[in-house]
């Protein structure tokens, strides 16, 4: 199954206000594995002023952008990335609304996302799997176990490369947890393959000095019925009638 996980970063909140893309993360899986495809990352002039509230999320200045392509410049390159897969994203309605946006800007012949891909928003995903608690992309990673101290600003391509790692660890079903445990048992095998042989140490002369000094003590204080003398004798009474050889054999 190819997937691909997508992210934007935006001029603003409101597509209704005529904020535009700024900027376009998507990273491609096959089979639930990051696949060795480059993402496709994308800066974008948005002919139009950056909210100094979006600059705060992001960081990307009117300035960083002069000299970016436009959308309708890259969006054959878009299409051709994501078509005929499933987009994962966060928020799915937020950056689904302003792909709409810029298609229709681009020109009628693009259509819309649905026209291109099917959509799975991980947000919707995590309110079912985690009622009543948040579900931001930060709060996934923290409670999923994913690492992203790097993250000081939002980026389409770095929020695309953590949101795949939270969707593959909170939809990890039985068959992986199944090759999870058989990959452990096979490492628990190889480790007892390859654990050393116990070392054999044997006592010296003065510890069986000690030894029988000790035996020799415990025999007097029960007048000769010492058990660990009586085990040895037992012991050795069988061992020498196991090698006794019968008469004519």
């Amino acid at each position: 199954m190819r997937q691909i996980v997508l992210d934007t970063e935006t001029t603003g909140l409101e597509v209704g206000k005529g904020h535009r893309i700024i900027e376009i993360g998507a990273i491609e899986l096959l089979e639930r594995r990051i696949s060795p495809r480059p993402p496709f990352w994308k800066y974008i002039n948005p002919q139009r002023a950056i909210d100094f509230g979006a600059q705060n999320v992001h960081g990307i200045s009117d300035e960083d952008l002069i000299d970016k392509p436009t959308f309708r410049e890259i969006v054959r390159d878009f299409l051709d990335f994501i078509e005929g897969a499933e987009l994962i994203i966060h928020n799915a309605a937020f950056d689904v609304a302003f792909l709409d946006a810029e298609l229709a800007l681009a020109g009628a012949e693009f259509g819309r996302i649905a026209d291109h891909a099917t959509v799975l928003d991980t947000l919707t995903l995590a309110r079912e799997k985690y009622p009543g608690q948040k579900n931001s992309l930060d709060a996934l990673c923290k409670r999923l176990n994913v690492d992203n101290s790097h993250r000081d600003l939002h980026g389409a391509l770095l929020d695309a490369q953590l949101l795949a790692d939270v969707y593959l660890a909170m939809t990890g079903g039985q068959g992986d947890l199944a090759f999870a445990a058989e990959v452990a048992e096979t490492r628990r095998a190889a480790q007892i393959l390859v654990r050393p042989l116990l070392r054999v140490r044997l006592a010296d002369a003065e510890e069986i000095a000690l030894h029988e000094l000790r035996l020799a003590k415990l025999d007097d204080a029960s007048k000769g019925r010492c058990l660990w003398r009586l085990a040895l004798h037992d012991a050795a009474a069988a061992d020498a009638a196991a090698h006794v050889v019968p008469a004519g054999a």
